[in-house]
């Protein structure tokens, strides 16, 4: 991320209003991969989005806000994959989120958390780590079908779930699931798992290489003038019908999570496609 991005991130005020809030997770979408728990940090933030919650900058929303805002000064230190090498998956779980990193040696090759369901919200201690384990390896399946891994849990009981005999209809299945892949699982304790010397050899990703070719986004802003359905919901915006959708700063349409609609319109869509995965951070080019 340049110097610029950086400053401003700096001078980023506390959001007054939902509209600033969304812009502000918009940003921080983009580079979620690169925050560790990024979905646990983001809670309190997110949950003010919700119908029912009342606009209140309290102190836990102010730390999130604070932490996010760091998170994104600090460069990124992901490293490329080397498909030589083993690869390690750490998992962990809170009463409200997942989350997990992928590596080899000390190096995170990515990052990957969200926040539990109102389903898995009421899992056992051992399920929603379980799910983390079950999200992580689904997430990054490309890395790790065909080869052997290990994977690493604070959860005692988790790490002898591959072996457990009974089971639950649900338990059956994500035992079936990871039956597809060549790993073993790993007790760690809390206390030691950790991605220690993560910054030791951080690979740098120019803001190029993160960011959408020069042109696409310009791109993006003609099709919505094409887009019947794009037309459609930039009127529901206007006229206060929709909170799915909102409209930010630089004309785009972005879902609540921030996200940006791409409408359809010629070969627009195929070509965020193709500069998704075909940039070389994007660990599988061609696909």
């Amino acid at each position: 991320m340049d110097k610029a991005k950086i400053k401003a991130i700096k001078e980023w005020e506390p959001p007054k209003k939902a509209l600033e809030l969304r812009s502000f997770l918009g940003l921080e979408n983009c580079y979620q991969r690169f925050i560790r728990g990024y979905s646990h940090i983001a809670a309190p933030l997110t949950d003010l989005l919700k119908k029912e919650k009342p606009w209140c900058l309290d102190e836990k929303v102010q730390q999130s806000f604070e932490k996010l805002k760091c998170a994104l000064k600090e460069e990124p230190v992901l490293s490329l994959p080397d498909y030589s090498a083993p690869f390690e998956v750490q998992t962990n779980a809170s009463d409200f989120a997942i989350g997990g990193v992928i590596m080899q040696g000390r190096h995170p090759i990515a990052y990957k958390s969200r926040k539990l369901n109102d389903i898995e919200l009421r899992y056992t201690v051992q399920e929603k780590e379980i799910t983390a384990v079950v999200h992580c390896i689904r997430t990054w399946r490309h890395y790790l079908l065909g080869s052997k891994f290990t994977v690493k849990t604070d959860n005692m009981a988790t790490s002898y779930f591959l072996t457990q005999r009974k089971l639950s209809p649900k338990q059956a299945r994500w035992q079936a699931f990871l039956g597809e892949f060549n790993f073993v699982m790993e007790y760690k304790p809390g206390k030691t798992n950790l991605v220690v010397d993560a910054l030791s050899h951080k690979v740098e990703l120019a803001a190029t290489e993160m960011q959408p070719s020069p042109g696409l986004l310009e791109h993006i802003r003609e099709g919505l003038q094409q887009d019947p359905q794009a037309k459609l919901l930039e009127e529901l915006i206007g006229q206060g019908k929709t909170r799915r959708f909102w409209k930010d700063d630089q004309g785009l349409l972005r879902t609540k999570r921030g996200s940006v609609f791409v409408p359809r319109w010629g070969c627009l869509r195929k070509q965020v496609i193709s500069e998704c995965h075909d940039t070389r951070w994007a660990g599988h080019p061609g696909a």
